[in-house]
């Protein structure tokens, strides 16, 4: 596929994601029609019973932060699924009515912030999250509705890390192995340092995971992600 012609300039790879063994993209084991079946049982089985079990929580976390300031309860953010099609990604809201203001003024008044910014899209000590969302990111619960996303088709359980328009290039020649799957609720990425890990490091996790899936596999990240979960390293 040719991301040109969608308006997408495709940057320069880093020497540290595994590159194709021939010219052209990269080879991806992409489930054959039996895997995407089950893959996508397995999927919305597991979404479901959680979203069942969970829903108690749901109400729990809804009621406190529409008590915190009066703002919406939930957070929709654009992100690139499955073929390049865009999705509302879902989250309890963490940030502030006002964070788009006080990130752009942020990012032309404080140069470490906007350096840390460009390097990984996320602010360690970022000052538009609340202090109820300090809470729900550090143990994750912030990401619980995307367990809809899954049900919905946007996302799978287990995937690649979700990620926006803007960050496609980062992902040079290796865009079209993105394309290859839903993003997941969870991943490599999510089992192996979180934001403590480089972008590029982010990237390799990606592509070695698409490169290499089986259902086996992904019952394997899904356990691993339990006690990332309780450790919280990387969160914020």
């Amino acid at each position: 596929m040719t991301w040109d012609a969608q308006g997408i300039e495709v940057g320069e790879s880093w020497s540290g994601v595994q590159k194709p063994e021939q010219g052209g993209d990269l080879h991806v084991a992409r489930p054959h029609a039996i895997g995407r079946w089950s893959k996508r049982t397995v999927d919305l089985l597991i979404a479901i019973a959680a979203l069942a079990l969970l829903s108690p929580l749901f109400l729990i976390v809804a009621i406190i932060v529409k008590l915190g300031d009066k703002g919406p309860v939930f957070y929709s953010h654009t992100r690139i699924g499955f073929g390049g099609a865009a999705f509302g990604c879902l989250k309890f809201r963490t940030m502030k009515t006002d964070a788009s203001d006080q990130l752009a003024h942020l990012l032309q008044t404080d140069r470490a912030a906007r350096t840390e910014w460009e390097a990984t899209r996320k602010l360690k000590n970022d000052p538009r999250v609340t202090a109820v969302g300090e809470i729900l990111r550090k143990s994750s619960i912030d990401e619980l509705p995307q367990l809809l996303n899954v049900v919905r088709g946007d996302m799978s359980l287990v995937g690649p890390r979700p990620i926006t328009l803007e960050e496609l290039p980062r992902y040079g020649e290796h865009i079209s192995a993105y394309m290859e799957g839903r993003p997941g609720l969870t991943g490599h990425w999510q089992t192996s340092g979180r934001n403590d890990v480089s972008y590029q490091h982010r990237v390799s996790l990606d592509v070695h995971y698409l490169d290499n899936w089986s259902l086996s596999r992904d019952f394997l990240i899904m356990a691993k992600t339990i006690p990332v979960l309780f450790l919280r390293r990387g969160s914020y």
